[in-house]
């Protein structure tokens, strides 16, 4: 491990965690996702890091169960004594006053990290993420050629099951969570010299801004802001950010343009990996177009029961005779996609994020001990987590880039059958209709 990390963050999902993982890994930053914050004997077994990421829960818990889960886990990390702890959010901004509540992280974030303010970076580009004058856009479909909408206006993200987006102004927004105030750096301002930015900064401070949000259309804007929020760190006290991977994005390419990293622009072809499980927890109508491919394109299909899963908690009893039907398919060697139709227009709400992920994540896990199956996609950034957990998982590194947003990884899972296994965590806005197929081939884009 470096004399000092550069940057450690906390994950709201494992999706996003993931996510984060990637744009390090691309500038060059040796980074390895943990499951909990990892203790000194864990992090002796990855040597030479440059970052470090741990892949939480917060996205679908309270605000009392975030801050219960969050004041440890950022106490952790600050012992680390990192140059940064980011406190990694899903790019659509996903939260509210009762579930995964942005506002309460940075309550918590602040008292554990006092510095002068907490800058806020949520748009992120690549992804299809843009924040103009305090509002927030996205496009439908990470890595896809779907259109741009402000986020009130998302056809997915304004029906989200769980956190709807009835507010694009991310101001206001959070203004629902916290009584912080939070300034901005608008478009403009972000275009002028560091030294003009840094004065901006102070400025707001000055006049009551405890949260600085950083607006941001293009990837080329984003060294400037890395530089500005690096500029606000200090070699004695960690500063506290919070956003998607945008604050990655952003302090990677500042880093790289500094010499601080070399980017990886070649990565090995992963090839093919056959037969493919994909286990979805995801109701997003990106992710049941993805399905609706899969299955025209000779993947099996297993649609869990969502009712009965409720009702029976999510035991194995419960999905065993679905997880037979997985097993038979994975042995004939065709490709799997399990789900339960939420994306197709049967949104299951009485079906937790907690039971269907771990009774998702039992199901891969058994899958990949009875058949030995290779690589495994899960998909859903709500349920995610949980799935994680499930199969065993303690750590993951990057393997290669195949979709922005959602790499492919090795897991770490020694007391698990998933020990060694090609896993792919993606978001429900991720991929194209092809993802599936794309995982199974493991084509590296063009």
């Amino acid at each position: 491990m470096n004399s000092q990390l550069l940057l450690a963050y906390y994950g709201d999902d494992f999706t996003g965690s993931t996510d984060a993982l990637e744009f390090l890994s691309r500038a060059g930053a040796r980074t390895a996702l943990f499951i909990e914050p990892p203790t000194a004997d864990q992090l002796a077994v990855y040597p030479h890091l440059d970052a470090i990421g741990v892949a939480g829960l917060t996205r679908a818990m309270p605000p009392e169960a975030m801050q219960a889960v969050l004041e440890p886990a950022f106490t952790q990390l600050r012992a680390l004594r990192p140059r940064h702890v980011h406190y990694k959010v899903c790019s659509t901004f996903d939260s509210s006053p009762t579930i995964g509540s942005i506002g309460r992280a940075i309550e918590v974030g602040r008292k554990i990290f006092p510095n002068a303010f907490v800058p806020l970076l949520v748009a992120a580009p690549l992804l299809g993420r843009y924040c103009a004058f305090g509002n927030l856009f996205a496009r439908l479909g990470i890595g896809s050629a779907g259109g741009i909408f402000r986020l009130d206006r998302h056809p997915s993200m304004s029906r989200h099951p769980t956190t709807p987006a009835d507010e694009s102004d991310l101001r206001l927004h959070l203004a629902r969570q916290t009584t912080f105030k939070t300034g901005l750096l608008d478009l403009l301002q972000i275009a002028r010299p560091l030294a003009e930015m840094q004065q901006a900064i102070a400025a707001q401070v000055q006049h009551g801004a405890e949260i600085i949000l950083f607006d941001a259309l293009y990837d080329e804007q984003l060294p400037g802001i890395g530089a500005a929020i690096d500029s606000c760190a200090t070699e004695t006290a960690p500063l506290f950010s919070v956003g998607s991977s945008g604050v990655e994005m952003a302090l990677g390419q500042f880093w790289a343009a500094n010499n601080t990293l070399t980017p990886v622009t070649e990565w090995p072809a992963p090839g093919r990996a056959a037969p493919l499980l994909v286990v979805s927890g995801s109701c997003s109508p990106v992710t049941a177009g993805q399905i609706a491919w899969a299955k025209a394109n000779g993947f099996a299909e297993v649609v869990l029961d969502a009712p009965e899963l409720a009702a029976g908690a999510g035991l194995p009893d419960t999905s065993e005779p679905f997880q037979q039907q997985v097993i038979d398919y994975l042995r004939q060697g065709r490709s799997v996609v399990v789900h339960t139709n939420g994306g197709a227009g049967s949104p299951t709400p009485s079906l937790s994020a907690e039971v269907l992920g771990t009774a998702l994540g039992l199901m891969a896990r058994e899958a990949v001990r009875q058949t030995g199956v290779r690589r495994v996609v899960v998909a859903g950034g709500d349920t995610s987590s949980y799935a994680a957990r499930a199969m065993g998982i303690e750590a993951v590194e990057m393997i290669a880039p195949l979709y922005p947003g959602a790499p492919l990884c090795r897991a770490a899972a020694p007391s698990s059958p998933l020990h060694g296994v090609e896993v792919n965590f993606k978001g429900g806005q991720v991929g194209a209709p092809e993802y599936f197929g794309v995982l199974l081939e493991g084509r590296m884009p063009t």
